[in-house]
């Protein structure tokens, strides 16, 4: 190869080069990576305030009060705070938790169950808008209505702890899920 081609060649990967980086730098700007650009940019904390429980289980508000804190930090590009004069708040409470048996065999011994709980969630910035809307079935309610069955089989030594527990982490990953930037 000659000196001239190996010069037109670095030429033109120079050229490339910098029409690459021009163009990112001035196009492509604003465009984010990751899970950031998922989630309002205008935002930085939110305030979790400890959930209130209206069933007779009495650790189930601060159980998915620890999940909320972990998944918004793990998820999200905000701080938890424990500033009730956070950039926003993200209010929720459990209504509802019960047991339902599925199957039982011969002898009546119940061999499925499916633990459900319910909880209500309202996400609001200082001036009381709010952040979180139910776009599917739009209602004057202030809060969306989250749901979530877990099934477990005692015989397989599974308990009703571990299904709540797990029926707790998936209701704080999909109210996570409803702090996203609508399209």
């Amino acid at each position: 190869m000659s000196q001239r081609t190996r010069r037109q060649n670095s030429v033109t990967v120079f050229g490339i080069l910098a029409t690459v980086i021009v163009g990112c730098l001035s196009g492509c700007a604003p465009y984010q990576f990751g899970n950031a650009s998922l989630f309002p940019q205008n935002i930085r904390t939110v305030h979790v305030p400890v959930i209130r429980n209206a069933t007779f289980r009495e650790d189930l508000g601060v159980r998915l009060t620890e999940a909320l804190n972990k998944e918004i930090e793990l998820r999200t590009p905000y701080k938890v705070t424990a500033d009730p004069l956070a950039d926003t708040v993200l209010r929720c409470e459990v209504v509802d938790e019960t047991k339902r048996v599925l199957t039982e065999n011969d002898a009546d011994y119940v061999r499925a169950l499916d633990a459900a709980v319910q909880v209500r969630a309202s996400w609001s910035d200082r001036q009381g808008r709010l952040l979180m809307k139910n776009s599917i079935v739009p209602t004057d309610d202030l809060t969306i209505l989250f749901s979530q069955d877990e099934r477990f089989v005692p015989e397989a030594g599974q308990s009703i702890d571990t299904a709540t527990q797990k029926a707790i982490e998936d209701l704080a990953n999909r109210i996570v899920s409803q702090m996203e930037a609508r399209w």
